[in-house]
């Protein structure tokens, strides 16, 4: 008796009020479908926070976010020089309270993709029952390239549970070039597209940065992380301008 009646209560909980402290998501497509209902954002190039790290209070602490794949990857920069309580200067990692928002937020890693001030940062963030590991991964040589494409494939297939965020300082260039390369393996941009996409995204600022360039073109998909089409159809956010 006490199961049916949990299962009917199960039943009557709308899933929007799960509390991601307490619940895993049971299916890729759920988790999808909870943080684009949340954020509320449909192409690539929309903004969750803005320049000045607002515009949604639950993930103050970063800046310029941007959906990569929904429910999977996002990227952005982190909210130091403008913090409304701890402004510091612009070259360094997320502050405390950025960590501790995406962790409430279901994330399970950030990737901070600068080395600079990196020492200083927690190694990991825990609240309530939802925990953070905070890395450092430049993503400038093939093996760490690959391995932040197998961090994003394990999201995929459910070995890691939670959301990746991946943040340079303003939110522009390096996290611009991960999202590319990301964008390339798992949603089948071409080189130029990618390209674009990163100009694009710079906020005006694309002038330079010829190697980060090269090496979005350099970039080839993993054949061994490769998904269907399918399943690129429902991770992969509309694009505005081809």
């Amino acid at each position: 008796m006490k199961i049916i009646i949990k299962i009917i209560l199960c039943l009557l909980i709308p899933f929007s009020a799960y509390s991601k402290s307490d619940t895993e998501f049971p299916t890729l497509k759920e988790q999808i479908q909870y943080y684009q209902n949340r954020y509320k954002v449909e192409c690539v190039e929309d903004k969750i926070t803005d320049n000045y790290g607002n515009g949604f209070d639950s993930l103050y602490g970063t800046r310029n976010m941007r959906t990569i794949l929904y429910g999977i990857a996002y990227r952005g920069g982190a909210n130091n020089f403008y913090h409304k309580l701890n402004k510091r200067e612009n070259q360094n990692p997320l502050l405390s309270d950025g960590l501790e928002n995406l962790c409430k937020e279901g994330f399970t890693d950030v990737v901070y993709l600068y080395s600079k001030n990196y020492l200083s940062a927690p190694r990991e963030m825990i609240v309530g029952n939802n925990k953070l590991e905070y890395l450092q991964i430049s993503g400038n040589n093939a093996q760490e390239i690959n391995r932040i494409i197998e961090m994003v494939y394990e999201v995929i297939i459910r070995k890691r549970k939670g959301p990746i965020y991946f943040h340079c300082w303003n939110g522009w260039h390096q996290s611009g070039y991960v999202a590319a390369v990301i964008l390339k393996q798992f949603c089948g941009y071409s080189d130029e597209k990618a390209l674009n996409y990163w100009v694009r995204n710079t906020d005006g600022a694309s002038r330079g940065y010829e190697q980060i360039k090269k090496r979005i073109i350099e970039f080839k998909p993993l054949a061994e992380f490769e998904i269907s089409k399918e399943l690129q159809q429902d991770i992969c956010p509309c694009l505005r301008v081809q």
